[in-house]
């Protein structure tokens, strides 16, 4: 019997949101190809988004946005959606991270989304 295996679908953490146009921006995503639900970091010195990196120096080591959609900035820069402000309610369930952040990194990123209003449920 063939398994299907459904992925990520374009805003599927979202659990509520006021007001859809204010939410959301049109972002810039710098490197890597992302699913929905990535919580992104903005790098400091270019104003783009790439993957929240607790470990980066570059301003990405701060949550501050989660990708609405699929983006492949593999081979470069490419236009994409985020969840850049609240009030908002999202799934921790549905969120993603690059690598592997510990509990206390993730704790910290669900306190720095709050922040901009998003907050994880």
């Amino acid at each position: 019997m063939t398994v299907l295996t459904e992925g990520r679908h374009p805003g599927g953490f979202l659990v509520w949101e006021t007001f859809r146009d204010y939410c959301h921006e049109v972002i810039t995503v710098a490197s890597g190809t992302l699913e929905p639900g990535t919580v992104l970091g903005k790098i400091t010195a270019s104003g783009k988004y790439a993957a929240h990196d607790p470990d980066a120096s570059d301003g990405t080591e701060t949550a501050v946005a989660v990708l609405w959609g699929h983006a492949d900035a593999s081979g470069g820069d490419t236009i994409a959606v985020a969840l850049v402000r609240g009030p908002a309610i999202v799934n921790q369930h549905d969120l993603v991270f690059a690598g592997t952040p510990s509990a206390g990194e993730i704790t910290a990123a669900h306190t720095a989304l709050a922040a901009a209003g998003i907050i994880v449920r």
